[in-house]
């Protein structure tokens, strides 16, 4: 079977089973496939067509996936993109991609940002959700009554979507991804996961990434299962979503530290989440600490794995609640392989620093104009480039210690994990969150530098003398090379859509800083 006729096989094999419930509506997957060819009759009829790139901005809703499903129909490729973006990011993205199309949400931020964006070379519709300005689309009036028939068209390497990084190191690449690799990523995946259609996933992350376009909307479409799609992030909306029969909740660190601070206000919250089955954690560094707070209040040991745009999510905690390790992020995902290797290109020994190095049917065809780039990203046996470092435990466990670019320090000579150091402070009672960076420094190469945001609780003290403090605190715990030379006093810490501290943008333009 074909990687799109598996994606498509709930939608036409059970039509009447509930695929999303949104805002106290359920759609089907009858619902969901019967829209979906109507929109792509609708903007097939625009002259839309195989191989276009059509950007969405829609926040999430039913309809984001309606569109999604209308593309792959027709073989567009799908280009997600994140609604807060400004004219910089927004703009590049739709120049780089050569969008023919996009779609927005009437009186939206986006729409606000394509309008001062002006006229660009490729884009010939603005389509919308809700009331149509001028030559825009409306997309309720471009669904109507049409409908695409026939099978899909896509071949298994054909680009289902071309995601765009962060760009934290400059500008935002687009990720290829095949019907292949998403299909097989996300089987996987689910099926470590032990995903039934039996079960209800409390939907609360962006669309726009891998998280939770791939792995959410995905997942439910491949496995058969529900989804309780929110429009954003509420602690209180997703213990009440547990509470209605949501089976499995995937979150980021800070969803998890709100949970848990709706717990620790209403303990009773602790025992509708308990009622889950599985919560899982990605897409940034969760400790030790926070994983212990959640199993007291729940009982769930909460699985953590890793991925990226590039890879999808390639390693993961065991499923047996007993074998999921707290900061780890656990083993390789049957299908693909995993190594971390040194600057020498050998295989590190347990607890040796290494990058991590991944080769498998889950990887990206390459990044979007960029062939140059690409070819740089693999080796010669095909092994992808993470940029990540990683440890590696005698048992087998992987070890996230964060970016090479930003995690991994150089003072005085030393390698130096920010991670590591993190994870000292994370159970300092006057710390609400913390990150680790090098300052650029001339006698030390980089200075090892703290920001902190102070609990409330916190006594008032200078940088100086929280500097100090944690001097004090790290004693015997960590090497003195290690210990931290400097504070910033953040008010919070700067964070993208996905909850991943933004570490470039403390030394440049910290948010609070005091």
């Amino acid at each position: 079977m074909s990687a799109i006729a598996t994606l498509f096989h709930h939608l036409t094999h059970s039509p009447h089973a509930p695929a999303l419930r949104y805002q106290g509506q359920t759609w089907t997957f009858g619902d969901l496939l019967d829209r979906a060819r109507a929109y792509a009759a609708g903007i097939s009829a625009l002259g839309v067509g195989q191989g276009d790139r059509v950007v969405c901005l829609l926040p999430a809703c039913p309809e984001l996936v309606v569109t999604l499903l209308g593309h792959y129909l027709l073989g567009v490729i799908h280009v997600p993109v994140n609604d807060r973006y400004g004219t910089v990011e927004l703009g590049h993205i739709l120049r780089d991609s050569g969008a023919v199309a996009v779609l927005t949400e009437a009186g939206s931020g986006p729409q606000a940002v394509i309008d001062a964006l002006g006229p660009l070379p490729s884009l010939r519709h603005r389509l919308v959700l809700g009331e149509a300005r001028g030559d825009e689309v409306d997309l309720d009036g471009l669904i109507g009554d049409a409908r695409a028939e026939g099978p899909p068209a896509p071949a298994d390497e054909d680009p289902a979507l071309i995601i765009y990084t962060s760009g934290t190191t400059g500008p935002s690449k687009g990720v290829i991804l095949s019907f292949r690799a998403v299909v097989a990523g996300i089987d996987a995946l689910t099926r470590l996961w032990r995903w039934t259609p039996q079960d209800r996933l409390v939907l609360a992350l962006p669309l726009f990434h891998v998280h939770g376009l791939c792995i959410g909307v995905h997942g439910v479409l491949l496995r058969g299962c529900h989804a309780e799609l929110l429009p954003r992030f509420d602690a209180a909306e997703v213990i009440d979503a547990v509470g209605g029969g949501g089976t499995i909740f995937m979150g980021v660190p800070t969803m998890y530290r709100r949970l848990v601070a709706a717990m620790d206000a209403e303990p009773e919250a602790g025992a509708i989440l308990a009622r889950g089955r599985l919560f899982t954690s990605g897409s940034a560094a969760l400790s030790a600490s926070l994983f212990e707070a959640f199993q007291r209040h729940t009982g769930h040991r909460i699985l953590e794995r890793y991925g990226m745009s590039e890879t999808l999510l390639t390693v993961s905690n065991p499923y047996p609640p007993e074998d999921r390790r707290p900061g780890t992020i656990g083993f390789p995902v049957p299908g693909c392989a995993v190594e971390v290797r040194g600057a020498d290109g050998r295989r590190v020994e347990p607890g040796e620093v290494g990058e991590i190095l991944i080769r498998g049917p889950f990887l990206m065809s390459g990044y979007w104009g960029l062939p140059g780039k690409t070819a740089e990203s693999f080796d010669a046996e095909g092994w992808f480039r993470t940029g990540d470092m990683a440890t590696m435990d005698p048992d087998g466990y992987v070890v996230h210690r964060g970016r090479a670019s930003v995690d991994l320090l150089k003072s005085g000579g030393y390698r130096i994990s920010a991670r590591e150091i993190e994870e000292a402070l994370a159970d300092d009672p006057e710390i609400e969150e913390v990150a680790v960076l090098g300052a650029p420094d001339p006698d030390w190469g980089q200075r090892i530098t703290a920001a902190v945001v102070p609990t409330r609780s916190a006594p008032q003290r200078s940088a100086e003398a929280w500097v100090a403090r944690l001097q004090a605190r790290l004693e015997g715990r960590l090497a003195a090379y290690k210990r931290p030379r400097a504070v910033l006093l953040l008010e919070e810490l700067p964070r993208n859509a996905l909850g991943k501290v933004q570490k470039h943008r403390i030394l440049t333009s910290p948010p609070g800083a005091g």
